[in-house]
């Protein structure tokens, strides 16, 4: 919840509102009546803490007013030509004022603009002793000045202005909404804002780099420590590899040669790891052959090939089914007569597996 004080000056009399904002919602908390000297001085009752957000209103009898006819009638583009077209009509020129614009109306190809402007002098003085009591107003505009525009014409802005205490509250809420006019411009300009941003901005850009310095040095940290870790890694592997290879003089890369050693024992691995030929001619012993033999045995990994001679095909047929208890996939893979009369057979099985 948000609270503004908008203090609303009259002839010889200030208002002071206090209100609570909730959202869209202006309340009026309270309302004061200060006695007022023609200099702006604020009574010292009139000021209380928490002020941070300030709207003052000024009378009509402290702002001038001129009538303009433009061709168009957004305000920015207003504002940038009025400095122009003020400056033949404003005695001292339009250097010397700060100014706003209203549209008033339009004809067939104009609009009518009015101009609001007050000396420089005469508001850096408000703001002076405004700014005694700590107060400075996110927004100078006029109650009486909306309070003129509804069914406008030049007589409404003229002194004195009657407006009873409940409509200038309702004047003064509908300020705040959106104001008709905001003369803290160019050199007037409220900064309080930005200045506390900046301050924020300042402390956020401190912390997020005492956070990075942390960051950066928690990185570094970790990037020390793992070089260590891969150090003694490195250690330890080119340890364990002089274990396995004792003789080996050269190390480069111990990852690249155990790679090399493997490839070269699978390429042994035929060597290495080979067939059980004692346990084959065990069991080749124990068949009986009844005039068969053996004239040649080839055990690999893969088959075992036999190859004899027997007195008949018959006879051959005989030792297939004796290998079949001792043996696998046991077959005749090749029969002939020799001119001697015998019959050469190949025999092929495979080693039965435990």
């Amino acid at each position: 919840m948000n609270r503004i004080c908008f203090f609303d000056i009259k002839e010889q009399e200030l208002s002071k509102y206090t209100v609570e904002v909730q959202g869209n919602n202006y309340k009026i908390k309270e309302q004061q009546e200060f006695p007022l000297s023609d200099s702006y001085y604020l009574p010292a009752d009139a000021v209380s803490e928490n002020m941070e957000t300030v709207y003052l209103s000024l009378p009509l009898s402290s702002l001038n007013f001129r009538v303009l006819d433009l061709p168009f009638s957004d305000k920015e583009r207003v504002r940038e030509v009025l400095p122009f077209e003020l400056d033949g009509m404003i005695l001292g020129g339009a250097e010397g004022v700060i100014f706003d614009a209203v549209t008033i109306g339009r004809t067939e190809n104009t609009y009518q603009i009015l101009a609001v402007y007050i000396e420089k002098n005469r508001l850096r003085d408000i703001l002076a002793k405004l700014s005694v009591h700590r107060i400075d107003p996110v927004c100078i505009t006029s109650l009486e000045l909306r309070h003129a525009l509804m069914g406008f014409s030049l007589s409404k802005l003229v002194p004195p202005v009657f407006i009873n205490n409940e409509e200038r509250i309702t004047l003064a809420v509908e300020e705040m909404k959106k104001p008709t006019v905001n003369l803290r411009r160019d050199e007037f300009s409220y900064t309080r804002d930005v200045v506390k941003t900046r301050k924020s901005l300042k402390v956020t850009a401190v912390l997020v780099i005492m956070i990075l310095l942390i960051l950066a040095a928690d990185i570094l940290f970790r990037i020390l420590s793992s070089r260590q870790e891969i150090a003694f890694l490195r250690n330890e592997i080119r340890k364990s590899y002089l274990e396995i290879f004792p003789g080996e003089r050269t190390i480069v890369n111990e990852l690249h040669q155990l790679k090399s050693h493997i490839k070269e024992l699978k390429g042994k691995e035929d060597v290495f790891i080979g067939v059980k030929p004692l346990n084959v001619l065990s069991e080749l012993a124990q068949v009986e052959r009844e005039g068969a033999r053996f004239n040649e045995v080839t055990i690999d990994r893969e088959n075992i090939t036999l190859r004899g001679e027997a007195g008949s095909l018959s006879t051959v047929q005989q030792l297939q089914e004796k290998l079949k208890k001792y043996f696998d996939e046991v077959a005749i893979s090749d029969s002939k007569a020799s001119v001697q009369g015998k019959m050469l057979f190949t025999i092929t099985a495979k080693e039965r597996k435990v």
